[in-house]
């Protein structure tokens, strides 16, 4: 069994492992790309600490009042804590809430975890205050952490956890997943796994949520109408996406994908595209545009990413970015 998880087999394998022989670390950390599954086997694994029907593998029962409460981040034993938002700070009153609740006993669970999301956006005080905490825990408390990469945190918080680190799942494996987790038909699942670039919950995310899937094809869309559209045009748009950093960000991401597979097709890549539902407008700006004028528009938007990560004025980086677009003569269907 896999904990209900798509992927990442030998990770389940080793805290069920760890659950088993009762010889777990009191810090996890778990890192890996955006959607690729952190949260979903940091949740798995505090079920399997606390579920009181475990079986002999290691395997919560996931319907048990305890394995409910978990998966709803609910349980009076679970606690936790992350940035407001992505990309604001997590604070160090917020680590000293969480120290004050894992001080007490377990209130009906076996421990007492901390579940702390995209530490990265931990600020400077925080990750100091929770060194403490990692250097002695209390003996009840289980505390997980995830993040983007280790990279990103203070080589002394690393140092005090296991390390798990997440890799991108192979296409076959996220299909099967997909299909055995939701009975979609082939061609949903085609298309949901190559849009996850090895990320199984982001293929999840666009099919439990269908405005997500209709951002992306908006999105997309109307990038393929700004190849054609006059500097005027191009301008009101980039004004419009500026308005909202969280939709502009998202926005970027969905072309910069795009743009990689119109890359791919220019060099004949054996490697599959990952947008497959566009894959006949990808052929025809690939005919059309050469691979140096592409790869200048895949370093116009990280430009832009970079620019909006040191607070440059939004509108003024999209409409630089709307400037160095290139026109396609012809409007693509």
């Amino acid at each position: 069994m896999n904990w209900n998880m798509i992927g990442h087999d030998w990770a389940v394998r080793l805290l069920q492992q760890h659950v088993r022989e009762e010889n777990h670390r009191q810090a996890y950390l778990i890192t890996g790309p955006e959607s690729i599954g952190k949260t979903s086997i940091a949740l798995r694994f505090a079920q399997a600490l606390n579920c009181p029907k475990i079986n002999k593998n290691g395997d919560p029962c996931f319907n048990c009042r305890t394995c409910t409460l978990i998966d709803q981040m609910n349980h009076p034993d679970l606690t936790v804590i992350e940035a407001e938002s992505p990309g604001a700070q997590l604070r160090v009153d917020q680590i000293r809430g969480l120290q004050h609740g894992l001080s007490l006993a377990p209130y009906e669970a076996k421990y007492r975890v901390g579940l702390l999301l995209r530490f990265e956006e931990a600020n400077q005080q925080a990750a100091n205050a929770l060194l403490k905490t990692l250097e002695e825990p209390p003996r009840q408390v289980i505390l997980i952490l995830t993040a983007s990469s280790p990279d990103v945190l203070l080589p002394t918080i690393v140092s005090r956890c296991e390390h798990i680190r997440l890799r991108p799942v192979a296409t076959e494996i996220v299909k099967h997943g997909l299909q055995t987790k939701f009975n979609l038909s082939s061609a949903d699942v085609d298309v949901l796994a190559h849009l996850s670039s090895g990320r199984p919950g982001y293929s999840v995310q666009l099919h439990l949520d269908p405005g997500k899937f209709e951002h992306r094809k908006t999105s997309l869309d109307q990038l393929i109408k700004l190849l054609v559209a006059d500097r005027v045009e191009r301008f009101e748009y980039a004004e419009g996406l500026a308005k909202d950093g969280k939709a502009s960000s998202e926005t970027l991401k969905i072309w910069l994908g795009f743009w990689h597979d119109v890359l791919l097709k220019i060099s004949d890549s054996s490697s599959q595209i990952t947008n497959l539902d566009y894959s006949e407008q990808i052929e025809k700006i690939s005919e059309s545009l050469g691979y140096k004028q592409s790869l200048s528009v895949v370093q116009g938007m990280e430009r832009v990413f970079n620019h909006l990560a040191h607070n440059v004025n939004p509108r003024l980086a999209l409409e630089v970015f709307m400037l160095d677009l290139p026109y396609h003569e012809v409007e693509i269907p």
